[in-house]
């Protein structure tokens, strides 16, 4: 199902060519800033899992992985949705300590994603995690965490806009935090994606905070898997974007479960089958460290940066025909 939406009189304001370079340009100096704020060093992440382990994100858990053979290995493979458990084991396995982390390039398919102006099959993003003591496992500093980050992206927006003056979106760095919850008892006539909308026109910029968990109406805000964000203490940074007049949704984060949040949310979620797995064990048995992380979505933060339309302005993918004929009438260049 596809829902392209293309805004009145939208023309991009860079070409095909600059835009390639604004891209590149925009990764290195964002990546350096969020390494520098957050304390992290590169590493090298997997395309690829083994479905045993435990380790592939199951998002809503209905999502279908791109699964194939590997013959020589005798074993099967899933392509990854996403890192966010993977990257905790390797802070343990690489024996980070309590204030270091890791970040990585993340490329994976999400072949049962609708398509839209914010979604592809394809997801590219800036996984990151780290090491966190039981002190600062607290809202606290995910706050402070969040503004951090929240800095990183103004930063790599003014050092754009020097680059290219024709970029002069204004972003807010005063961070709005707010609860799902909150969000109902303020909009309860709202769908979840309408009080993100009504809320962001307002503020600008906000964390949208404990995401997963039902709300009092029984609902839920948004799907998160239950076996890494703990649903009290996580949440999405999220902008308003001038150019498609919506809410815009840039990273998905949180601090980390730990084994008594683990244990309630599996049970709630009915994945007790989960606690079998490796990943699961040593987690319940306090054997990973406390970890806080995320996603920020490369081609997300290129697109509010550059003032794009569509996610296929800055990112190659496949594409719907009705997508493409809404594009092409409205000038609009996909890669």
């Amino acid at each position: 199902m596809t829902q392209t939406w293309i805004p009145e009189g939208y023309r991009s304001k860079l070409d095909l060519y600059d835009t390639q370079t604004a891209i590149g340009f925009l990764k290195r100096t964002f990546e350096d800033a969020l390494a520098a704020a957050l304390n992290l060093k590169r590493v090298s992440a997997p395309l690829f899992v083994d479905p045993a382990t435990g380790l592939n994100d199951d998002l809503n858990g209905v999502e279908r992985p791109v699964s194939f053979d590997i013959p020589a290995a005798g074993r099967e493979a899933q392509v990854v949705h996403s890192l966010a458990k993977w990257k905790r084991m390797a802070l343990y396995q690489y024996g980070f300590q309590p204030g270091e982390g890791l970040y990585t390039d993340m490329n994976a398919i999400r072949r049962d994603e609708e398509l839209d102006n914010l979604h592809s099959v394809y997801v590219d993003q800036w996984d990151w995690e780290k090491v966190i003591t039981p002190e600062t496992r607290t809202r606290a500093y995910l706050k402070e965490t969040v503004q951090a980050i929240v800095d990183a992206v103004c930063h790599t927006a003014v050092q754009l806009e020097k680059r290219y003056p024709g970029l002069t979106g204004t972003l807010s760095r005063k961070v709005s935090f707010v609860t799902t919850q909150e969000l109902e008892d303020r909009y309860p006539d709202k769908t979840p994606k309408e009080r993100e909308d009504a809320y962001l026109k307002e503020r600008g910029t906000a964390f949208i905070m404990e995401i997963g968990g039902r709300l009092k109406s029984g609902g839920r805000h948004d799907g998160r898997a239950p076996d890494y964000d703990d649903w009290k203490l996580n949440g999405d940074i999220v902008f308003w974007s001038e150019v498609l007049g919506r809410a815009f949704e840039v990273s998905s984060m949180g601090i980390r479960v730990d084994p008594k949040s683990l244990d309630e949310q599996l049970t709630e979620a009915g994945c007790d089958e989960r606690r079998k797995l490796p990943f699961h064990r040593m987690l319940l048995e306090g054997r990973l460290p406390l970890t806080m992380g995320g996603g920020i979505g490369q081609s997300r933060l290129s697109m509010l940066l550059l003032g794009k339309a569509h996610i296929g302005e800055v990112q190659a993918s496949i594409w719907d025909d009705e997508t493409r004929t809404a594009c092409e009438k409205a000038g609009i260049h996909l890669l």
